[in-house]
């Protein structure tokens, strides 16, 4: 599921391996989000089928997954097939706004840390790392501007902040 240039690949990448993968995408066609190579590649690849204005519904199973129910918005239609895999893509778009103003963000309305707070920065020390405009609290992981937007990063912070938050206390 997504319809960017990171769920585009992994189409590809899958067809290779996989017997069929199925393509959903909210939106209701990849021009917007995807580049025209990777449209390309999954126009011509049979062992991708692209399902534009499609939503997750509903998954199944007992111990591992069996079957997706997904619908088809547009035509008000619902599917179900057997399936044993999901990866979900579904963009880099932070859900920020529930912080109402109280941490700076960048353009694109990521936490901004550290080194990146430049003039939102209040104290005479620098901020630590992983450190917000308001000292003392700290982001990590995808939410954080400029982070690397993988599992093993998000970790790596996630202890690192804990180190960040003694030396805070110890102030």
């Amino acid at each position: 599921m997504g319809g960017g240039n990171s769920a585009g690949q992994a189409a590809i990448f899958l067809a290779g391996f996989a017997k069929h993968v199925y393509l959903l995408v909210r939106r209701r066609g990849l021009a917007e989000t995807m580049s025209r190579y990777l449209i390309s590649r999954i126009e011509a690849a049979p062992e991708i089928t692209l399902k534009p204005s499609t939503e997750i519904e509903e998954i199944d199973g007992g111990t591992h997954l069996e079957r997706i129910h997904w619908r088809d918005v547009r035509a008000g239609s619902t599917e179900v097939h057997e399936i044993r895999h999901l990866f979900v893509m579904t963009g880099a778009h932070p859900n920020t706004a529930w912080l109402g103003g109280c941490l700076a963000l960048d353009d694109k309305q990521f936490i901004k840390t550290g080194a990146e707070l430049g003039l939102d920065w209040p104290l005479r020390r620098a901020p630590y790392l992983l450190e917000t405009s308001r000292p003392g609290v700290f982001a990590v992981g995808d939410v954080r501007a400029g982070s690397v937007k993988r599992v093993a990063s998000a970790v790596g912070e996630g202890s690192m902040a804990v180190q960040f938050v003694h030396k805070v206390l110890a102030e």
